[in-house]
Parts: C-alpha cells; sequence; structure tokens
C-alpha cells in the first residue's frame, strides 16, 4: 500500500480517503471475489480514492460491501457531487454531503449517521509499515537502519500486567538486561553497554513513551506493557534525531492511543504456581470511550501484579523473599477540533515495592543466601505529556510534544560485617525530575522525499542521597546533586537519487551544560560549574530498493552523553566524569514478506569506536564510583528471519554476536579475554514456533520458545570480571479463543533450567565472588481475558 498507510478498524468496517495521506482497505466476501466482473471496471473503493485524490476531497464510508461492487472509472466532468451520481448511479450507495470538501457514502437506504471524526491510521504491518520512531513516514522498506517493532502481546509469555521491557527482551536477543531487579534494571542494545551499576551517568539506551522521553540517568522505568500498540528498538547511536544519551540506541513503548470511532475494553486476570516458591496473580483492565460525535474520548488503563518469590533466607530463616508488587495506571484524553488538529494530553503513575533483594549466593546454594537484614526496594514514576499535531493534505505535519517526569528510587542494602560486627545498613534515595519539549515540522511527498527539522529543550535535576550505619539509624553521607540542561536544532532529509535509491542526510547542533553539588540541597558556595558542550551529530546514510520487497541500506551516525558530578572513590569526595562519545557504521539487508506466507528476514553488520566511557563501578568496600574507564571497539553482526510457509504456522530464529574490547587502566586489570563491555554475551539467540488453527467457532493455538544466552562479564576490570549467564531458557504456551475470551496455559523455564542471569545483588559483600540472580524455576500459569 506504499507509505501513505491504510486504516482498518476492527469490528466495525471504515473506510477513510484523505488526498496523499491515507488508503482505503474494506474486507471483501469470498464470495464476491468470485463474481464474474464486466470488463474495464474496477472496485469501488478504488474509484472512490481516485476521485478523492483528483478532486482533494475526503470521501468516508462505514458500510461493508463498498469494495464488492465493480464500477466503470469515473471521468473528470464536472463537479464533485455529479461525479459522484455517476459513479454510485446502480450501486445501491449515494453520498451525503458534509462539508464542501467532505462527503458520506451511505448505502441508499439507510439515513446518514451524524458526522464523526477518526483518528489517525495505526502502523501496518510488512512492507506497509510506516516508522515512525524516525519522526517522518519512512516505509520499513526503504528505512536506512536497523529497527525492530515488538508486539507486546504476541511476543511474550505471562501476564500483561507483569511484563516490562526486561521480560519482552527475551523476544531478541540484540536486547540485553541486568537483573537487579524491576525499576531499576539497565537495557543496553547491540552490545553498547557501560556498567551493570546505576549511577550518575546519562542512561546508554534512551526510553520513550510515544513521542516523550520517560528518563535521563534513570534505570529502564519497568513500564507495565498493558494496553500497548507496540515496542520499537532503534538500533545504534540515534544522536540526530534524539541527542544526548541515546549512544546505544532507542527503546520506544507505543500506547493504543484514543480510539474516536468505538466504545471498547478489556479485562485480564491470571495466576502463577513457581517450585519452590510463592504463587503469583495479575489483574489488568482498559476502557476506551468516545462521546457520540466522534471529536472527544478518554482511555483509562490499569494493572496491579505480585510476582511471587523464589529465593530463601538463611540467618535468620525467610522463605521466598523476593516477592515483588507493582501497581500502576495511565489516564489519556483525545480531542479532535477538525481541520487536521489532534490534540493528545495523558497522566500515568506505577509503583513498585520488592520485599527483598532478587540475589542468592552459591556458597548457600542456587535459590538461598546468607543475609543477616531484609534488602527491599521501591521505586515509582510519574509522567504528564501533551502532544498537539496539525496535519495538512499536502504531507505536512506539525507536532509539539511537552512532558514532565519524576523518578524516584529507594534500596537498602545488608552492609553488616561478619558476626559478632553489629548490623549496619547503606540506604540509597535517588529522585529525577525531567522537563522536555519538542517542536518539529515534517513532511512526506509522493515521490518518496521526506524531511523533518525541528528544535528541543531539555532540563534534568538528579539528585543522589546516601546514608550508612547501624541498622534503623544510619548517618548521612556524601550525597550528589546535577542539574542538566540542553538546547539543539535538527534536522533530517531523505531524498531520491534514482528510481529505487535513497539517500539521508541529517545533522543535531546541541549546547548542553551540567551544574552539580556535593549535596541533596544545593548551597551557592558548593556548586561545581560543569563545562559546556558543543556538540554536532551528523547522519548519513544509503536505503536501495534491489527488489520489490528487499532492500540494502548503509548508514552512519554518532552520539555523545554529557558528563558531570559523582562520587569518586572513597567516602567524602566527588569528582567531575568527562563526556564520552560513539561513532557506529552499519550495513544490512531486509526483505519483507508480502502476504499471508512466506519469509521476512533481516541481517546488519555494525562497527562502533566508543571513547572515554563512562560507567558507574563500584569499589571493594562497596562504595558507588563513577570514572571514564577508556575506550571500546564493537563489531557486531545479527539475523533475525520470520517465516510462515503456511497459513497459521510461524518459525521465528533470531541471533547476535558481539566482539568488542575495551582498552584502559581499569580494563588492562583483567584478563585478556575478560577485556570486554559487562553484560555483553558473545553470542545469544532466540527461537521460536507458533501454530495457529480454527476448529468451528473456536481458535486454538500453541507456541514454543527457545533462547540462548553465552557467557559475559560483570563489569570492567579483575575486580568485576565474574562470570555469569551461559544458559538456555525454554517455554510452551497453549491457548483458545472464542470471539472475545480468550484463555491461556503457560509453562516457563519448562527444563527447570537453574543458572546466574546476573552476577550482583548486593555491593557490600560483591568481593566474595559468589552472587548470582537465579533464573525463575519452572512456573505453569493461567490466564484469562476477554475484550469488549
Amino acid at each position: 500500500m506504499g507509505e501513505h498507510g491504510q486504516s482498518l478498524w476492527r469490528g466495525r468496517q471504515c473506510i477513510r480517503f484523505r488526498i496523499a495521506t491515507l488508503v482505503c482497505l474494506v474486507a471483501c466476501p469470498a464470495a464476491a471475489l468470485a463474481r464474474v466482473q464486466p470488463p474495464h471496471s474496477l472496485p469501488l473503493s478504488v474509484v472512490l480514492l481516485d476521485l478523492a485524490q483528483r478532486t482533494g476531497t475526503e470521501i468516508v464510508s462505514v458500510e461493508p460491501g463498498v469494495a464488492a461492487v465493480r464500477v466503470p472509472r469515473a471521468d473528470a466532468i464536472g463537479s464533485v457531487a455529479q461525479q459522484l451520481r455517476r459513479v454510485l448511479h446502480g450501486t445501491g450507495f449515494r453520498a451525503i454531503r458534509q462539508s464542501d470538501r467532505s462527503y458520506r457514502i451511505v448505502r441508499a437506504a439507510t439515513l446518514p449517521p451524524r458526522p464523526r471524526r477518526y483518528a489517525p491510521p495505526p502502523p501496518l504491518k510488512g512492507g506497509d509499515v510506516i516508522v515512525t520512531a524516525s519522526k517522518q513516514r519512512i516505509s520499513l522498506e526503504r528505512y536506512p537502519g536497523t529497527i525492530t517493532s515488538i508486539a507486546p502481546e504476541g511476543a511474550v509469555l505471562g501476564p500483561a500486567a507483569a511484563r516490562d521491557m526486561t521480560v519482552i527482551a527475551s523476544a531478541t536477543p540484540v536486547l540485553q538486561t541486568t537483573a537487579l531487579g524491576s525499576g531499576r534494571d539497565k537495557i543496553f542494545i547491540r552490545g553498547i553497554a557501560d556498567s551493570s551499576f546505576n549511577g550518575a551517568t546519562q542512561s546508554a539506551t534512551s526510553y520513550y513513551f510515544g513521542d516523550v522521553q520517560l528518563g535521563y540517568s534513570t534505570p529502564e522505568p519497568a513500564l507495565a506493557l498493558v494496553d500497548m500498540q507496540s515496542v520499537e528498538v532503534m538500533e545504534g547511536p540515534q544522536g540526530t534525531l534524539y541527542g544526548a544519551g541515546a549512544i546505544g540506541g532507542v527503546v520506544r513503548m507505543v500506547p493504543n492511543p484514543v480510539d474516536l470511532n468505538r466504545s471498547s475494553g478489556m479485562l485480564s486476570t491470571a495466576f502463577g504456581v513457581t517450585e519452590h516458591g510463592a504463587p503469583s496473580d495479575a489483574f489488568a483492565t482498559a476502557l476506551n470511550l468516545p462521546n457520540a460525535a466522534g471529536t472527544f474520548g478518554v482511555r483509562v488503563v490499569g494493572y496491579r501484579s505480585r510476582d511471587g518469590g523464589y529465593i530463601d533466607a538463611l540467618s535468620p530463616h525467610r522463605s521466598d523473599i523476593n516477592g515483588v508488587n507493582r501497581l500502576g495506571g495511565r489516564f489519556a484524553m483525545r480531542f479532535n477540533p477538525g481541520d487536521g488538529w489532534n490534540i493528545d494530553a495523558s497522566i500515568l503513575a506505577q509503583r513498585i515495592a520488592a520485599d527483598d533483594g532478587q540475589y542468592a549466593d552459591r556458597l548457600s546454594g542456587m535459590l538461598a543466601r546468607d543475609s543477616r537484614i531484609a534488602q527491599p526496594y521501591r521505586n515509582s514514576l510519574a509522567l504528564g505529556r501533551m502532544i498537539v499535531t496539525r496535519r495538512w493534505n499536502s504531507g505536512l505535519e506539525l507536532l509539539s510534544a511537552s512532558s514532565i517526569s519524576h523518578y524516584a528510587a529507594q534500596d537498602t542494602f545488608d552492609a553488616s560485617r561478619r558476626p559478632p560486627a553489629p548490623l549496619a545498613e547503606y540506604r540509597d534515595h535517588r529522585s529525577n525530575r525531567l522537563i522536555t519539549q519538542e517542536v518539529r515540522l515534517s513532511r512526506s511527498l509522493d515521490r518518496g522525499a521526506s524531511w523533518v527539522i525541528g528544535i528541543a529543550e531539555l532540563n534534568n535535576r538528579d539528585a543522589q542521597d546516601r546514608s550508612f550505619g547501624p541498622v534503623g539509624a544510619p548517618s548521612d553521607i556524601i550525597a550528589v546533586t546535577n542539574v542538566s540542561s540542553s538546547q539543539s536544532a535538527f534536522g533530517e532529509l531523505t531524498e531520491p537519487l534514482f528510481a529505487n535509491l535513497f539517500v539521508t542526510a541529517g545533522l543535531r547542533a546541541t549546547l548542553s551544560h551540567v551544574d552539580g553539588t556535593p549535596s541533596v540541597k544545593p548551597r551557592a558556595g558548593d556548586v561545581v560549574r560543569g563545562r559546556q558542550t558543543h556538540r554536532a551529530d551528523p547522519t548519513l546514510a544509503l536505503a536501495w530498493m534491489v527488489a520489490p520487497h528487499m532492500s540494502l541500506y548503509a548508514r552512519y551516525q554518532s552520539g555523545f552523553r554529557t558528563g558531570g558530578l559523582a562520587v569518586a572513590r572513597g567516602i567524602g569526595r566527588v569528582a567531575e566524569f568527562d563526556t564520552d562519545d560513539i561513532g557506529m557504521g552499519e550495513v544490512g539487508m531486509r526483505m519483507i514478506r508480502h502476504g499471508a506466507t512466506g519469509l521476512s528476514l533481516s541481517t546488519a553488520l555494525s562497527y562502533a569506536r566508543w571513547t572515554d566511557i563512562q560507567a558507574d563501578l563500584v569499589d571493594r568496600s562497596g562504595q558507588p564510583y563513577t570514572a571514564n574507564i577508556g575506550d571500546a571497539r564493537v563489531f557486531a553482526a545479527e539475523a533475525d528471519a520470520d517465516w510462515v510457509p503456511a497459513s497459521g504456522l510461524s518459525l521465528k530464529a533470531a541471533i547476535l554476536y558481539t566482539d568488542n574490547r575495551v582498552s584502559g587502566t581499569i580494563a588492562d586489570t583483567a584478563p585478556r579475554d575478560d577485556r570486554r563491555l559487562p553484560d555483553t554475551p558473545p553470542f545469544a539467540a532466540h527461537g521460536g514456533v507458533a501454530y495457529d488453527w480454527a476448529i468451528g467457532r473456536d481458535r486454538l493455538r500453541a507456541s514454543a520458545t527457545v533462547e540462548y544466552v553465552g557467557r559475559s562479564v560483570l563489569g570492567v576490570g579483575n575486580y568485576l570480571d565474574i562470570a555469569q549467564g551461559h544458559y538456555a531458557w525454554s517455554s510452551v504456551e497453549l491457548g483458545w479463543q472464542r470471539r472475545a475470551v480468550d484463555l491461556s496455559l503457560t509453562f516457563e523455564n519448562v527444563t527447570d533450567t537453574h543458572a546466574s542471569r546476573f552476577a550482583f545483588g548486593n555491593p557490600f559483600s560483591l568481593a566474595n565472588r559468589e552472587q548470582i540472580t537465579p533464573l525463575r524455576p519452572r512456573t505453569v500459569r493461567i490466564g484469562a481475558g476477554v475484550r469488549f
């Protein structure tokens, strides 16, 4: 269907024709397709689309069967109303005039419904996917880069209320994660990983909720992926379009928008049982309500989940200590005043609370540890955003995105020495407030050209408050506050050089500044004035359509992270850390399946140079600090295949190979084979098979997946070169669906594999090198859902 998109609203067939922006799709009964048609006739939907494009008129229909009627091609004589009368003569349909430039097609015997305004069409599958993360309307077939789109509801197992990005990462080996706990994990893309620990550095991966940034120097927010349309992963530095911080790539979570066409909702619940552990449960709901005129609507989402624990503490004995609770919701509004304007406003809030740390130690067993006090943690996220868009029939689009978010986290660690030493604790409290504003203008043209220009401003305040001492009465120790601001202007242009060759060029100019202070409540004399950073991040790319559904591409892009103030080695000191810089080149191939069966395939090779790497580390006494640890080169090769040999049967496979080497004072202390970036296994793979079939009114499905994660190390240097990973994990799902009701039975970790995902849980006992974060033991879940 090309890059202009298509619209299909389920449960109610609807065609919308808008010049140069939308293409119609109407479901046609098989019997109608089998009729013998008169010569030189076309489907009525096609003729109406042609008329709309020629005359600049909007033509809308909610009537089924428009595509099943065939008529001669319309001539261009007379007014739009006269042409419509000739086209519709004898078809059983008639045109109702809505305005000077708008008509509605209805059956001749029906009264015209009240005018409605429809939401923009969602991205499509296959070659018609529009890469909205590019901030232009570029079709996936000619996008010059590696991007993965994941449907959260079909990509991974488990209830939606307990599903976040660290869970969905298992659907693709391109994503690697830490496992410190929900809401304090990090996600790395294609081997660009800085550190296993949290601290003052800006995230190597940028997280977005739609068009607004979710965090700055915070972990992955662990937002529950309830009522989500898709998750888009843009691989490699994205400095031109996304600015500072996106050195590894961008993870963009796209929620389902408010639907102005119809009311709908869903309820889902699940219950799980884990071997050697406590039960789990989850509940989620979503409700969409438009007004009768189709100009205003709201969407409400709520969820709650409990992941039962499966790790025991030995002294004193406590069972299943690592349970995690999640509670959250979203509220969204959409107002469509007409004339191409659209206003979206939403708020979200989520809270995660864990009873204890998520780690064990090998000396006590794979599912137990010897810790003297509880180590709970909690974190919360709140976001408010407003998106205002204006679309013109010429393909021009104006977008303004404003947001404010707040992230807070509190961790407690057991800092006790061996008995008879008294009990001690370490507390770390983080608070992050982020304000962003972006305004951009873009245009997508019929001949394949597209461009975007924009300006953006960001202000972030990150405060870290720490205390250390006796349980219940720790004393404050050195704290750090960073205030970062940046202003930038960016632009990117995609232009066809020839019919099938497209070139993309772009540039972002950024002025950023960071001020720091060794206090949570800054005083004027304490402020450490940071250096200003002037940056220019270019993009240059080529995309060549070598066949109708196959393309080759090459791309170069750069990125950076600003410096700041952080805790230094030893208690009571702070120090500055410098800006780091990355440049990456990649080449790739993409082949997209068109039709019900066939093969989709993508491959890519990339090479990156990363200098002055920022990393949050832990010293041998358990205290955190931040430093520039050296330089790295990263080579990656990846492939992703999705084959549908027959209707209902799907086979998937994905692999990632990375080779990286770190050079620097800290890295050189480790054995040569361990001088690599943390949490980046040389090889990772994912495979799956699924079959879906119908029996009468019922639909049945069965699927199985297997994931392999190779060996990696916890960090850089001889203190942190602790092995982790090197395991395989499998799951199976069975499902039944009848109309709006869905039941599922899932088996996770079918073989009950015992392995260490992550070799860290408590910085004060890290020196014994025996910490592990075990896989969740074999778990069986029963789920039920209904849509209405």
